[in-house]
């Protein structure tokens, strides 16, 4: 652990960039909730949202408008607005001395910014300089269920399918759904404005941009950040990503390949041990886990963990997870509690 990459052992001067955004609002919720160590607590975004209120800690906080002196004696920048608002604000912070925790995709490939996983990879965010990326939501989920499977025996390959939530699109995606839902009930037409497609009753793969491999941008992420977040640059892994009609909890369903075969009650024993995971299995009564199960929740549920009949080295399993809450604010926050001083 390197001392000077702690943050200040007092209470906090701390910004969130971003803060009218569904994972801005949680953000506000959790650094409430879990007591986070704060002095001045600064809602930064763009000048459409200037002026509008917020509550936090039974005060009324305004919206500012970001500029470069909004960053000035800072500690720590929460960012949670996209891409080139971080690119954009980065070298400010920076400068500010602050350090920056970007829950964007903008940095989380480079070679110095540390990608964090606290129940993962913690000692690796005390590499940082200054700058900490928080993963995208389903790579998030996936390894912290992989970790524990992976302390037993190396895994050699991942296969996945995710059921992805409206969430993932933002807040004007979930009113959006919604908003179709009840046209769709009402027989009445249905369009899209923030999504390419409807997804009241309705599902379709991912509609991040492709690449030239036929694999989508979300697909992608979640390979290369896996690779980097579980130190295995090289790990086979392939997804196929999908928009379900769920309004804030993403689900995955998981080929797991290891070097040698690995006994289901051993797999679960790990995982239900495992810190931030719940294990919902009822065989029975044919019932594991579902998106309201951990909608608004810490943890993440696992459950149909199985033998792969195909395969006797591999293990299948279904999780869910808070798109909003594990999957972004809270990942970013305890990232955050890591750097706190002991």
């Amino acid at each position: 652990m390197s001392l000077k990459n702690c943050l200040p052992d007092r209470p906090l001067n701390v910004a969130v960039l971003g803060a009218t955004g569904a994972v801005g609002q949680e953000l506000l919720d959790l650094l409430e909730a879990r007591s986070f160590p704060i002095n001045n607590l600064r809602l930064l975004a763009s000048s459409r949202s200037a002026g509008e209120k917020r509550f936090w800690k039974a005060q009324v906080l305004s919206i500012e408008e970001v500029a470069v002196s909004s960053f000035n004696g800072l500690d720590l920048v929460f960012a949670s607005a996209g891409g080139s608002i971080s690119r954009q604000w980065r070298e400010a912070i920076k400068d500010s001395g602050a350090i920056l925790i970007d829950n964007s995709s903008a940095f989380r490939m480079d070679n110095d910014v540390p990608l964090i996983v606290p129940e993962v990879n913690p000692e690796d965010a005390f590499n940082h300089q200054g700058l900490i990326a928080n993963p995208n939501c389903t790579t998030i989920l996936l390894t912290v269920v992989l970790k524990p499977l992976s302390d037993l025996i190396p895994i050699k390959r991942v296969v996945l399918s995710t059921y992805q939530s409206a969430s993932g699109a933002g807040a004007k995606a979930m009113s959006e759904l919604k908003n179709l839902t009840q046209k769709v009930l009402n027989d009445k037409e249905v369009k899209s404005e923030v999504l390419p497609y409807s997804l009241a009753f309705n599902l379709f793969l991912h509609n991040s941009p492709l690449a030239a491999n036929s694999y989508c941008e979300e697909e992608m992420k979640m390979v290369n950040e896996t690779r980097k977040i579980m130190g295995v640059p090289q790990l086979p892994l392939t997804a196929t990503c999908v928009r379900v009609p769920v309004l804030r909890a993403h689900s995955e369903a998981v080929n797991i390949e290891f070097e040698k075969p690995l006994d289901v009650a051993i797999a679960k024993k790990a995982l239900a041990e495992a810190k931030g995971i719940e294990l919902i299995e009822d065989y029975q009564a044919n019932r594991f886990p579902m998106p309201i199960d951990v909608t608004g929740k810490d943890s993440i549920a696992v459950g149909r963990i199985r033998q792969d009949i195909s395969n006797e080295n591999c293990l299948e399993l279904w999780l869910c997870g808070d798109q909003i809450r594990k999957g972004a604010a809270l990942n970013a926050i305890q990232i955050a509690e890591l750097l706190l001083p002991s």
